[in-house]
């Protein structure tokens, strides 16, 4: 599963880097010529790429004490985004991608430790706005959503030594694989440098139990570059 997350997000890679011809946000000569404003450099449909890589920090909040991580996973998250403008009239940007993420938590309960390991592949769609701050420099709030798929993990059972998958239909007591929510954050770029801060508030019910709701959020910080 994880080579072919790997040939999908290369061949996405090479896809946007051959899109990225045309990329007048990926900072071309062209571009360069004149910074005064965005409304001088990019027209409605201008398009860009990149590529995203850093650490989250993940939880799941659960009305079960099982399932319950009062402490927090810290994963890896990488992955590959697309973007093009709605407007000629404001710097406003739809922004898509792929994205590899490793989500989770840590409980204990009644003298029981658990760790719960969900890796997800993760497709955002949000909304961004670009405030230009000077040459080549803009800062980038954002808001949209996020759905994603569970493709491993693992449940950890300290007390008993035991662990079990964490998407397996085999037992009651761990997660549904697919899962969904709302995306906030805010980027920085600096020529073609990106870094960025984002939120997934978890909205989908991912415990098997439909009593006990059960939700994912991580806070994930990146770096990039874009094209």
């Amino acid at each position: 599963m994880k080579k072919l997350l790997f040939l999908v997000m290369t061949a996405l890679l090479v896809s946007i880097s051959a899109e990225a011809q045309y990329y007048p946000y990926g900072r071309t000569h062209h571009a360069r010529k004149s910074h005064s404003s965005y409304r001088h450099h990019y027209r409605a449909g201008d398009t860009y790429g990149g590529v995203r890589f850093g650490l989250g920090l993940s939880t799941v909040n659960s009305d079960s004490p099982y399932l319950d991580g009062k402490k927090t996973r810290t994963g890896f998250v990488g992955g590959v985004v697309l973007g093009t403008r709605l407007s000629d009239m404001t710097p406003l940007y739809l922004e898509t991608g792929v994205y590899f993420t490793q989500k989770g938590g840590k409980s204990e309960t009644g003298g029981e430790k658990f760790t719960y390991a969900l890796d997800y592949v993760e497709i955002p769609l949000t909304f961004k706005y670009k405030v230009d701050l000077g040459d080549d420099v803009a800062l980038e709030p954002f808001a949209g959503g996020f759905f994603a798929c569970g493709v491993n993990g693992k449940i950890k059972d300290y007390q008993n030594r035991a662990a079990y998958s964490s998407f397996s239909d085999d037992y009651r007591d761990n997660f549904n694989r697919l899962d969904g929510g709302i995306r906030v954050g805010c980027g920085l770029s600096i020529d073609q440098m990106y870094v960025e801060a984002a939120y997934d508030f978890g909205l989908a019910n991912v415990g098997k139990d439909s009593f006990d709701d059960t939700h994912t959020g991580a806070f994930n910080l990146t770096l990039g570059l874009n094209f």
